[in-house]
């Protein structure tokens, strides 16, 4: 069995991949008023290319998950301590936790991309509420034409784009992952096909009937993943629009502006974990509702070669 610290080593590598791939899922989106529904262009050095506050917020926050793995990693020790000792906890903690939900062999196939967006959304999440995010950038006559404050940092989940970009991965993975599970004919058996043993009769009437179903469960796979992005993407906006709220409420000394917001900002704290937590395990169940027919079938099969006796009920004996 390889040790924790090869492990870590190959996930590490498999993470630094995956957020060089997600990290321009953080592009421009359009412009709104107030709390701008989408990320805003602070530069752009090249005609094909526009660089935005969620951008530049998500490349900071990958940087230093990258620099911290790479601490973790890089002289590993047979006993861990310090910074190698609290990333495999976390390591370890969460693949027991998705081993939980969709088994040993899937969690550990699938853990990379769960761990990795874990990690990402936290801490993205978290970033978002460093004083000074949102809050330092253009105004006046250096912000571009029509507006009185561009900020330079703006947090990344509040960007559609990056929501997005992961959910969009995911199910990539997603169709990857069941088609090397069970294959094209039990993923279309699994969505399709009449679940139970029928008479022939009946079964002519259930293929019509689960054929139907199948469209239907069709359509929730395809709205699975505009519902993962909204959903991160809309706790993530609304949290830092009410903060943006009521830290400019009226009638309020300037002293004391941050004081209405404070209890929320802890809330949303704890709402940035959740909501991680949340994208993440719906990935997992996703993941597992698709490929748990295979699994069944395997351990159905193998317990039936383990448990066979002689016809005679006597137990076999080898000499």
């Amino acid at each position: 069995m390889p040790s924790k610290s090869r492990v870590l080593a190959v996930h590490f590598s498999r993470l630094v991949a995956l957020l060089a791939f997600l990290v321009p899922g953080a592009g421009s989106a359009l412009a709104a008023e107030s709390l701008p529904q989408g990320a805003e262009v602070i530069a752009e050095p090249f005609e094909w290319l526009t660089i935005t506050n969620s951008m530049v917020m998500v490349w900071v926050v990958a940087g230093v998950i990258i620099l911290v793995s790479w601490l973790a990693t890089r002289r590993p020790q047979l006993v861990p301590s310090g910074m190698q000792n609290f990333v495999e906890w976390l390591v370890e903690s969460l693949i027991n936790f998705f081993a939980g939900i969709m088994g040993e062999h899937l969690a550990r196939r699938a853990f990379w991309f769960l761990f990795t967006s874990f990690v990402l959304i936290l801490f993205t999440n978290w970033a978002g509420l460093i004083p000074g995010v949102g809050t330092i950038g253009l105004t006046g006559e250096n912000a571009p034409a029509g507006d009185q404050f561009r900020p330079f940092l703006r947090g990344a989940n509040a960007d559609l784009n990056l929501t997005m970009a992961m959910s969009v991965t995911f199910f990539g993975l997603w169709f990857y992952w069941s088609l090397t599970e069970i294959g094209p004919k039990n993923f279309l058996k699994h969505i399709f096909a009449p679940k139970g043993k029928f008479g022939l009769g009946m079964m002519v009437l259930m293929v019509p009937l689960f054929f139907f179903v199948g469209l239907i469960e069709v359509l929730s796979i395809a709205v699975r993943p505009v519902a993962l992005m909204f959903r991160l993407y809309g706790n993530v906006f609304a949290g830092e629009s009410m903060l943006e709220t009521l830290m400019v409420m009226k009638n309020v000394p300037d002293l004391l502006k941050w004081a209405p917001a404070l209890p929320f900002y802890f809330l949303e704290l704890l709402v940035g974990f959740i909501q991680a937590l949340v994208f993440v395990l719906l990935c997992a169940v996703f993941t597992k509702l698709m490929c748990e027919h295979h699994e069944d079938h395997e351990e159905e099969h193998g317990s039936g070669e383990h448990d066979a006796e002689p016809e005679d009920g006597t137990p076999e004996t080898t000499s």
